[in-house]
């Protein structure tokens, strides 16, 4: 039995993204309140916690927390119930406020949402030697705040276990339970019916879902897509190999009833594998089409099923708008758009006339998609590579202007970084959806000899934490002939990049995906059979008399998909 202390407090502040810290008061929480889910033994409160490290809770709130007596994680709150809310909360429209997970902010007023956003990315990047506040461009809002998302993943599953059909978000806090959403406010009502619609559907003929322990069951994801500038709607659902014809057949004649609703097209995605992610093993196009198009600054771009298109689209044009703001006059320039995904920045580079835009992505399917959308846009100037930009960016020829960095939620692999220094552009333009990865990469860039001219931060994300930050770092006329570059890898965190991810980073993928606990042992054992280089006498015996335990075939299998989700096979 687990021995834990029932506190109540105050949350004091929070920091990026959701991360609060908590003040315990000296009241005893009531009988009532005290409650313990069972097999937990809670014990009188002590003074042996100061202060609390609590998630997805909002400043000023009162709750009541739980927290392990005594070991390493003693220091982390666990919200049990909340007692008082904030003075500034307002009331939410939102059904689900403070059960699903998809966001935190529906009820604080969106201006103090912005404000909290540039101040805990100020207070980031505050420990950052030569920024101040006259660099600092005000935040960008979104235009919209609510039913702006163009993409939505659905999950499907049950609230509680071997519970009724759900359809929606997970529970916050829970990597299993999934609540149904058909009123989520993120989206538009013609998503909410399709939502809805399919939710009936399936109750009615008392389809499963699919089970990730025992591969059981037949429903899995809903991918809803919906133009901002057609209002049309693309439809995924993702089902196991167990779905008869008939039954998809079913659902395909149901959507199309609905009224109120275009759709450019219906698709069902095959996928038996055992991670809990929207991949297709088969693609069938029910009706329609297999694309959608948008359109962003006077371009136009087809997306493809599983394609990366910013989700917020009035947002990226806010976005890209800050991008080209910073880049100035880019006529006659060459421009490498590292990390390019559909070609999205390279493309409104090239028709702001750069000489020459080069892009690099690593995903192949963004890459012909965004071949395709620089030939319908007429645009001859600009060129895209797939691969890897660690590997990739070694082909690119000559010295460019200006790169443009936005690179995944990881940052930039720090091996890269060196390559990318080495071409010496006048100026960087660095995109982050991830501002922690952007505090450790920017030294790296002024050590190089860039300085910050202009940061800004643009709010894609209303309702959540979530924010996109721009920075603007430039240097004088540079012989790339005479530079050179040094910096010390033994010195920096390499956590995030070794092997391709860390050994947490796979834990919580396989727990998240399969329900599996796997330990580090059978982590490095799986790396070993796979030929990744794990560190010298890592979780080898200590004798070779010793005997280890072996990981078993469900558990390697698990691990193996999470090495092929982070690319390391």
């Amino acid at each position: 039995m687990k021995e834990r202390v029932l506190l109540e407090g105050v949350v004091s502040e929070v920091s990026f993204p959701n991360k609060g810290k908590l003040a315990p008061t000296d009241r005893r929480p009531s009988a009532e309140e005290a409650q313990p889910p069972a097999g937990i033994l809670y014990i009188e409160p002590t003074k042996e916690y100061p202060s609390l490290h609590v998630k997805n809770a909002l400043p000023g709130q009162k709750w009541l927390v739980s927290t392990a007596r005594r070991g390493r994680y003693s220091h982390e709150g666990h919200l049990v119930k909340l007692l008082e809310r904030a003075p500034y909360e307002i009331e939410s429209n939102c059904p689900y406020t403070g059960s699903c997970g998809g966001c935190l902010f529906q009820t604080v007023p969106y201006h103090r949402q912005t404000a909290w956003k540039e101040d805990q990315v100020k207070k980031l990047l505050s420990g950052i030697e030569h920024i101040d506040e006259a660099q600092w461009d005000p935040i960008v809002e979104s235009p919209l705040t609510q039913g702006y998302r163009n993409k939505m993943e659905f999950s499907f599953g049950d609230e509680v276990k071997d519970g009724p059909l759900t359809l929606g978000m997970h529970r916050r806090g829970s990597f299993h339970d999934v609540i149904s959403t058909p009123d989520c406010q993120l989206v538009a009502d013609d998503v909410k019916k399709t939502v809805e619609a399919t939710l009936e559907y399936f109750t009615g003929q008392g389809t499963p879902k699919y089970n990730n322990m025992t591969h059981v069951g037949v429903l899995r994801h809903l991918v809803v897509r919906r133009s901002y500038l057609t209002k049309q709607i693309l439809i995924n659902l993702v089902t196991s190999s167990q779905a008869p014809e008939e039954l998809i057949d079913g659902w395909r004649r149901a959507m199309l009833a609905l009224k109120g609703v275009s759709f450019a097209g219906i698709l069902h995605t095959v996928n038996d594998q055992v991670a809990d992610a929207v991949r297709a093993e088969k693609l069938e196009i029910l009706y329609g089409r297999a694309e959608l198009t948008e359109q962003l600054l006077g371009l136009t771009f087809t997306i493809f099923p599983f394609s990366f298109f910013q989700t917020n689209t009035a947002g990226a044009e806010k976005l890209y708008e800050v991008v080209r703001s910073f880049a100035g006059d880019v006529t006659g320039k060459t421009v490498f758009d590292l990390y390019s995904g559909t070609g999205t920045i390279a493309q409104i580079m090239a028709a702001a006339g750069a000489k020459e835009v080069e892009g690099i992505e690593i995903v192949e399917e963004a890459v012909q998609a965004a071949k395709v959308n620089a030939a319908a846009n007429q645009l001859d100037n600009c060129h895209f590579i797939a691969g890897d930009v660690l590997e990739q960016v070694e082909t690119l020829k000559g010295r460019p202007d200006l790169i443009v960095l936005d690179p995944p939620r990881e940052g930039i692999h720090p091996k890269a970084i060196g390559k990318i220094i080495e071409f010496a552009p006048r100026e960087f333009i660095y995109v982050s959806c991830k501002p922690t990865s952007l505090v450790r990469d920017l030294p790296l860039l002024q050590e190089a000899g860039w300085h910050i001219d202009r940061i800004r931060c643009v709010d894609m994300f209303p309702q959540t934490p979530n924010v996109e930050t721009v920075v603007l770092l430039s240097k004088g006329e540079v012989d790339s002939r005479k530079i050179r570059v040094e910096f010390s890898l033994e010195d920096m965190d390499m956590s995030e990049f070794q092997d391709g991810a860390t050994y947490p980073q796979i834990k919580e993928y396989v727990l998240e995906h399969t329900g599996l606990k796997v330990s580090n042992l059978y982590i490095s054992q799986i790396k070993r059979k796979c030929g990744i280089e794990v560190g010298k006498n890592y979780n080898l015996p200590k004798s070779e008399d010793s005997r280890q335990p072996q990981c078993p075939p469900e558990k390697e299998k698990a691990i193996r998909e999470a090495f092929k989700y982070f690319g390391m096979i």
